[in-house]
């Protein structure tokens, strides 16, 4: 393995950094978590058409960059820095890989050179609390009873007049309020035959209901959708097995948000020691007092670290080895330990909402409720890898 970057991976990181300075600030991301989207369509479009970010990952055959996950990751990682909101994760991570994986030729055809130029945006819609679950990151759900237990709760679907109906409520989507493509997993089936399916839903769908809920991180919007009688079509041929699928983009979406992560961590972390260097006490800057330096020293080194276990995981995902979870845990506790310094150091300035490093500990917890909590993680990762087995022999 190789640790260096190339040039081309460092002029993507630097390119995304300048212009996030330049177009993200704090007043800009203020400004843009209050709009009805959730995020800025201008800003959203400059990173399309100037640096290809929708398309990172996709193949150039679809209009994409062709690009690894390695790249995603590192702009990620730039995101996560300016805590910039954008469909980038809901689109780019989370549903142009499962349309990538399972849709047909026709489906690829039409909607992946879309997504890569930034014109459609797109969400997966599960239920909120088993997100974790589905993607395979806290849980291993062989029959995917998140999905709703194929008898009450979720998303039912049947078959009507040579097409399939979709019926329920999933909450909990992120960006799902502005997304103009939805693919939803849903019971189809019967209790006793049930298994999950991903259908594909237009934003405009008649009978589909969408509703923008109040999110404790307001730069990672989510709805509420309700569907009655909505028109969807299936994703691939219905023969795909699909939590397969999910499984796989897990520990890719876990790595991206763990160099996300990363990211947010060492941005506040920046602020904090940049504070502490001007902020006095006793006649002196308090970032001065041995106590002070010793832990913020601490938080950097759990950024650092996290850094390399998110780098590495990146990497990982094109060798076949699922460790993103494991990433994801360790860029939480730092993103969260950071923050806590951050705010603990503002002292009184710290949680207001005049001040932005708040957003951050409300990222690190946002995250956390989404896709954690850092026990399960962890707990799910040692599973996987039979280390309580191993030690028990």
């Amino acid at each position: 393995m190789d640790a260096r970057f190339t040039a081309e991976q460092d002029e993507i990181r630097r390119t995304l950094r300048e212009l996030l300075h330049k177009r993200c600030g704090s007043e800009e991301l203020r400004a843009a978590v209050d709009t009805p989207a959730g995020h800025d369509p201008a800003l959203w479009t400059a990173l399309a058409e100037q640096l290809g970010l929708p398309g990172l990952a996709l193949p150039e055959g679809y209009g994409g960059v062709g690009c690894s996950v390695t790249e995603l990751a590192l702009a990620c990682e730039e995101t996560g820095r300016a805590l910039a909101p954008s469909p980038l994760l809901a689109t780019a991570v989370l549903t142009a890989p499962l349309l990538l994986a399972l849709g047909t030729d026709t489906q690829r055809a039409d909607l992946l050179p879309r997504i890569a130029s930034g014109a459609l945006t797109a969400a997966l819609a599960v239920p909120g609390p088993a997100l974790a679950t589905a993607l395979g990151l806290t849980g291993h759900d062989p029959r995917g009873e998140w999905a709703g237990g194929g008898r009450a709760g979720g998303v039912q679907a049947r078959q009507a007049d040579g097409g399939w109906r979709l019926y329920g409520q999933v909450d909990q989507v992120l960006d799902g309020h502005s997304a103009r493509l939805l693919v939803v997993a849903a019971h189809t089936g019967g209790f006793a035959r049930s298994r999950v399916l991903l259908f594909l839903v237009r934003g405009d769908a008649a009978g589909l209901t969408r509703v923008r809920q109040t999110a404790l991180d307001a730069t990672r919007p989510q709805a509420r959708l309700q569907l009655r009688d909505v028109e969807g079509e299936l994703l691939g041929r219905g023969g795909d097995d699909v939590l397969p699928a999910l499984a796989r983009l897990g520990d890719t979406a876990a790595a991206c948000l763990a160099a996300e992560a990363v990211g947010a961590a060492a941005r506040v972390l920046e602020r904090t020691v940049e504070y502490v260097g001007r902020r006095e006490q006793f006649g002196r800057p308090i970032g001065s007092f041995q106590a002070v330096k010793h832990r913020l020293a601490d938080v950097y080194v759990q950024v650092q670290a996290a850094r390399s276990a998110a780098y590495y995981a990146a990497w990982a995902t094109a060798q076949g080895e699922r460790v993103g979870g494991l990433a994801l845990a360790q860029a939480l506790q730092a993103l969260r330990g950071a923050a806590a310094e951050g705010i603990q150091s503002h002292g009184g300035t710290g949680f207001t909402w005049e001040h932005d490093v708040h957003l951050y500990f409300k990222h690190a917890a946002g995250d956390e409720l989404l896709f954690g909590p850092v026990h399960r993680l962890r707990a799910h990762a040692a599973d996987v890898a039979h280390v309580l087995e191993e030690a028990g022999r």
